[in-house]
């Protein structure tokens, strides 16, 4: 039963994927960073993904991009792609190399945050998303850090109990060659979903955030993906209008790319909870299936 349930799910995925790829190239107006999230995002999701993909980001109609994301869920719903693409895509990448040094799971989930870490923000977000800041590398670490930082403890205190748990009782979905292996990713990356939607929701909701942007002259009957992609220095359409219903007093330009600011004290403690999140989701955890840091398994 387990086989043929693998079986559909993987066909299911295979058509998301299809249909999202054709999706973002015929029908796409946002930037390719977030297109190449939600690519990555289904792959990993499935039929999970391409659902919330239709519900939040596909342009329904020529000019109905904007109108058709700017709820504040929807907003909070693309803002979490960057970082669960990013996050699983290391996390898979370190599950895949870590059962060769035969590792207890407690330093497999360690090299496994690491990876998702860097993947997520060094590479995913500050890399690909540099354009935003001037082109400057360590301008986009530094200012995406506090946000990326949050929602990827989020996202990996949801994904690495569920991978911790999964192969106590499914130890052959640790072997990265057998199809168990990635239905087992699946899983955790869908739970990791739901995990950091809370605090996506609450950074997008205080302009901590962006979430999905509509490039500039994209969004017309003429197909929005030949339209030419400018530096994303802040010349980016922005979703984030349930604002002026929330906060009427203030005035968010949607052609620039500007964000709040918390003090530094705020960022630290912030940062702090999120990590305290990842440490009970881990005790949590432990209750069930014993998170061991020896020399091997």
């Amino acid at each position: 039963m387990l086989q043929g349930a693998m079986i559909v799910w993987f066909l299911l995925t295979a058509a998301s994927l299809v249909f999202v790829i054709w999706d973002s190239v015929f029908n796409g107006v946002t930037s390719w960073v977030q297109k190449l999230a939600w690519i990555l995002v289904v792959a990993y999701t499935g039929p999970v993904g391409c659902f919330l993909y239709l519900m939040t980001c596909r342009r329904p109609f020529p000019g109905g991009h904007d109108e058709f994301t700017k709820k504040t869920w929807k907003q909070s719903v693309n803002s979490e792609m960057h970082c669960l693409a990013g996050d699983a895509t290391g996390i898979v990448i370190a599950a895949m190399i870590v059962p060769v040094f035969h590792l207890t799971n407690g330093w497999d989930s360690v090299f496994e945050y690491i990876a998702g870490f860097i993947c997520g923000l060094f590479i995913f977000q500050a890399l690909m998303m540099r354009g935003m800041y001037d082109g400057d590398y360590w301008k986009a670490v530094r200012k995406t850090f506090f946000a990326e930082t949050v929602s990827m403890n989020c996202v990996m205190a949801g994904m690495l109990p569920t991978m911790i748990v999964l192969a106590s009782v499914w130890p052959s979905s640790t072997e990265p060659s057998g199809p168990e292996f990635w239905f087992r990713m699946s899983i955790a990356s869908i739970v990791g979903l739901f995990t950091a939607y809370p605090v996506n929701y609450w950074l997008v909701k205080s302009h901590l955030k962006h979430g999905c942007m509509t490039l500039p002259g994209a969004d017309t009957p003429a197909l929005g993906h030949r339209s030419p992609e400018p530096a994303m220095s802040g010349h980016l359409h922005q979703g984030h209008e349930d604002v002026a219903q929330d906060q009427p007093h203030r005035k968010h330009d949607r052609s620039k790319m500007e964000m709040e600011k918390l003090a530094l004290p705020t960022q630290i403690i912030l940062i702090a909870i999120s990590f305290a999140i990842l440490i009970v989701a881990g005790l949590a955890t432990s209750l069930f299936v014993p998170v061991r840091f020896g020399l091997t398994h």
